[in-house]
């Protein structure tokens, strides 16, 4: 396949667990109950799989009983093709899919996985890493992975040059140099990993969260392949040797050797989460100045509308009770109350807030959002219904600033009631609604 057909980091790496598909995903939601239960039960099962990997000595007995107890896991290892294991490579060089990937094959033949990522302990020792105390750039590490294979009596390393797990279905991450500076000779290992209902590996997923998945699922099936050894050709440089390991393997799968690195894979995550932070804003959490744009525009483009020519002329009539509220606002509340006394009830009480327009001569001074601003300001030129006259003094009690609240609040609604009916007839009385 033609290096430009190679596919991009979106066809490499899963960011949805659960399938799109309505019949699988109908499936997955029926099968829920049981995955809860098959997960209880294979935890602890899991804990007496870790206490017997931990007691027994390395050797075939062990691997036979953690196969089989990792069986009832739900994890199945099988081995195809007639390819044998090389007894005498001391380097397996396999691609990566899953977070167990090691764990999977060393189940099958005994190898380490130095651990290059995640600080030393308990933790790295349980999960079956190999702690080298390198801490170092990558020529201490092949420096001390060089002395570690210069001892026959130790197992074969099993390393990951991609240095970073893919879904396994579209290609290859490009290969690391530094995996095949250590031996001249290397025996690729083909690894596929299938499990049904939801995706193998989610990229930018702990491996806690991929244990519990594993446990959930009915179970996940390791095909594991041997291919022939590749020694290094005379005079080649560790880049190309790691290409050419890359093709061959790529070839085995049926994917493609692409040149994307681990380092575009944090960069494809990075994008991922930035886009997933930024959803639309609801139209109720916009800017009130956004919004009258957006509705000024929408306007504007059916004006002559039946419709817009009604809320043109509910909004002048709101506008003449209350001068100082911009038409756009008022068009706004009009364009969801579809009545006049509601708009003017929502723009005296604040429930719409504005930016009060200047206007000379008005009786009413420029109001805020808040009632006690509005109220204030027309006490001089609205009588009170109430006996008690209202202050513009800050009452010390509680009790007597709450009355004097409703006081504004009543005569607010009085005087626009009584301005609108003296502007348009209506027989309405000046009394509170």
């Amino acid at each position: 396949m033609e290096r430009g057909a190679a596919p991009g980091p979106e066809r490499l790496f899963d960011s949805q667990r659960f399938p799109t598909d309505g019949f699988v995903l109908l499936a997955l939601l029926l099968y829920a109950p049981v995955g809860l239960c098959l997960l209880v039960l294979r935890l602890f099962i899991g804990v007496h799989v870790f206490l017997v990997g931990c007691i027994l000595p390395d050797g075939m007995l062990r691997r036979l009983i953690v196969r089989v107890m990792c069986s009832v896991l739900g994890l199945f290892v099988q081995q195809s093709g007639p390819r044998p294991r090389d007894a005498a490579v001391q380097v397996y060089i396999a691609n990566h899919v899953t977070h167990f990937d090691h764990n999977v094959i060393n189940l099958l033949t005994s190898c380490n996985t130095p651990a290059l990522n995640g600080a030393p302990g308990f933790i790295c020792w349980s999960r079956g890493f190999m702690e080298l105390g390198v801490t170092g750039s990558r020529a201490e590490l092949v420096d001390s992975l060089k002395a570690y294979s210069s001892h026959r009596g130790n197992p074969p390393l099993l390393l990951f040059p991609e240095e970073a797990a893919t879904n396994g279905r579209a290609g290859l991450l490009r290969f690391s140099s530094w995996p095949f500076s250590i031996l001249d000779v290397v025996q690729p290992v083909a690894l596929q990993v299938q499990r049904p209902l939801i995706t193998v590996s989610v990229a930018d997923s702990s491996w806690i969260t991929e244990l519990f998945w594993t446990f959930f699922v009915p179970f996940t099936v390791y095909q594991v392949r041997w291919m022939p050894s590749v020694p290094r050709r005379a005079e080649e440089l560790s880049e190309d040797f790691a290409l050419r390991v890359q093709e061959l393997l790529a070839m085995e799968l049926g994917v493609v050797s692409t040149q994307l690195t681990a380092a575009d894979k944090a960069e494809h995550m990075k994008r991922l989460r930035h886009s997933s932070h930024l959803p639309l804003a609801p139209a109720s959490s916009q800017p009130l100045a956004a919004r009258l744009r957006m509705t000024s525009s929408l306007s504007g483009i059916g004006s002559f509308a039946p419709e817009d020519a009604r809320i043109t002329t509910m909004a002048q009539q709101v506008k003449e009770v209350l001068p100082h509220v911009p038409l756009e606002v008022i068009r706004t509340d009009l364009a969801q109350t579809n009545c006049v006394d509601t708009t003017i009830a929502n723009l005296l009480e604040g429930r719409v807030p504005f930016f009060p327009e200047s206007e000379a001569g008005t009786d009413l001074p420029a109001p805020s959002t808040s009632w006690a601003a509005s109220g204030s300001g027309i006490q001089g030129s609205v009588a009170l219904p109430s006996s008690k006259p209202a202050t513009k003094q800050f009452a010390k009690s509680p009790v007597e600033r709450h009355l004097s609240l409703q006081e504004r609040k009543r005569a607010l609604y009085d005087y626009a009631r009584r301005r609108f009916a003296e502007k348009h007839g209506a027989a309405r009385a000046g009394g509170s609604p």
